[in-house]
């Protein structure tokens, strides 16, 4: 019940940060993706069910305030979430490569598939603008992000897991 309430907070934490704070700090228009931060490293840490529901909730404020289409975004972040949660069984809390690895990689995923979705579809071609001016800015300015954003994350995750622990013992 604790973990809930705390990880929904944290989405929406993340959601008004970057609809609101990080848009007076875009460099070019680019925002960084706190959503794609919070859903990866809650999948890698959690797992892929883990992965999977965040993303969803993610996705679904996403849709609802900003996509004429409900359902698009949440099944991306879905796939995102679950995708790093198939990375649990090789995460170590102490190593933050493999987290910002993973990051990197969601969030260029996830400019491609918009890419492919909302552009390349209605016939805008020009792909390379799209991924120097967009996509590679955006993951730079994501990463710089989760240099500061995921040591909280797992700091959170951690301080969860042992009051978890402590609970538990209390049964046995």
């Amino acid at each position: 019940m604790k973990r809930g309430i705390i990880t929904a907070i944290l989405i929406l934490i993340c959601f008004l940060l970057q609809c609101t704070v990080f848009r007076f700090l875009a460099f070019g228009g680019i925002v960084p993706n706190l959503l794609i931060v919070l859903t990866a490293s809650f999948g890698f840490m959690r797992g892929e069910k883990t992965g999977l529901v965040i993303g969803f909730v993610c996705g679904i404020l996403v849709d609802i305030f900003f996509a004429s289409v409900i359902g698009y975004y949440a099944l991306l972040y879905m796939y995102i979430g679950y995708m790093n949660g198939k990375f649990s069984a090789i995460f170590y809390p102490q190593d933050i490569k493999l987290p910002v690895a993973l990051i990197l990689c969601s969030d260029f995923v996830y400019g491609i598939i918009c890419y492919v979705i909302l552009f390349l579809l209605r016939g805008r071609f020009d792909f390379v603008y799209y991924l120097r001016h967009i996509i590679l800015p955006e993951i730079v300015y994501t990463i710089v992000v989760t240099l500061l954003l995921y040591p909280l994350i797992l700091w959170i995750n951690t301080r969860l897991e042992r009051g978890e622990l402590r609970s538990g013992k209390k049964f046995v």
